[in-house]
């Protein structure tokens, strides 16, 4: 694979709160061990917020899973970034320098702009990296990476399909995937990712990243025929062949035959005899 075949990134990240960094911001006096000052800070937030998800700036990436594909949306390779070890400081470096690797490529996920995307840039604070082509300020506006319109740049599918926030996509990736006849959610859901981390269930962590990255991309598919970029003929070939290349795959990475075994395929109503 040469890195000028990549043409698209889709992407996912799971993160964790920094313990130490909550404790000693939340609860400087009170000595509290990172696992509790996190569990205090859940419980505060579900109280009052009805969440316990603790805001991304306290959190780390520990997992991303990266579908890398080709200008015709051909599906090449899928990667979790540092395994087995999935250390944060190493994950943001690949992350970032594989990126500029393959020359810049669309970035795509679901709703990355308002988490994974910003995320990722505050680890990139955090570990001291510099990534200038991605914080291209001089550039004119509509060219610059992070602007919002920039689909070149980051293709946010949650964007597209709320019209860039002017409506609520209640029900989110899971719902969006279970539209196509895709899995979705199956046995791990976000919130479950705090608590299989400190159970040192890093693997379970990633596994779920990588069917997460499969629905986006599924759906970036379908965006992409809503869109007028690839006919439903073409999306559907590239479905059937994407099912092939997981099956082909599926004795090294087990988690693609329990995505297999959730596949359903799309009923195209444009088939029924009553529709015209």
């Amino acid at each position: 694979m040469t890195e000028a075949a990549v043409r698209y990134l889709v992407f996912d990240v799971e993160s964790v709160a920094d313990g130490t960094l909550v404790s000693r911001l939340k609860y400087p006096d009170e000595g509290l061990s990172p696992e509790e000052a996190v569990n205090r800070f859940r419980a505060e937030l579900l109280e009052e917020k009805g969440s316990d998800f603790i805001p991304y700036t306290f959190q780390v990436p520990v997992s991303v899973a990266i579908a890398k594909l080709d200008i015709e949306l051909n599906l090449i390779d899928q990667v979790v970034l540092d395994a087995p070890k999935f250390r944060p400081p190493v994950i943001t470096e690949h992350f970032w320098r594989g990126w500029k690797a393959y020359r810049r490529p669309t970035f795509v996920t679901f709703n990355g702009r308002s988490f994974d995307i910003p995320l990722m840039e505050l680890a990139a604070f955090r570990f001291g990296l510099s990534v200038p082509e991605w914080f291209n300020l001089n550039a004119k506006n509509f060219e610059q990476s992070r602007y919002r319109y920039n689909n070149d740049a980051h293709f946010d599918l949650y964007d597209i399909l709320t019209n860039y926030g002017a409506s609520r996509f209640t029900g989110g990736l899971n719902l969006a995937a279970n539209l196509l006849g895709k899995p979705g959610k199956m046995d791990i859901e976000g919130y479950m990712v705090q608590d299989l981390y400190h159970a040192n269930q890093l693997e379970d962590i990633n596994e779920y990243c990588r069917c997460d990255v499969l629905d986006t991309y599924f759906v970036f598919l379908r965006c992409c025929v809503m869109i007028g970029k690839i006919s439903l003929e073409r999306e559907q070939q590239l479905l059937q062949q994407t099912k092939q290349w997981l099956e082909k795959r599926a004795d090294k990475v087990p988690i693609y035959q329990t995505y297999l075994d959730g596949w359903g395929d799309w009923e195209n109503p444009w088939d029924l005899d009553d529709v015209s």
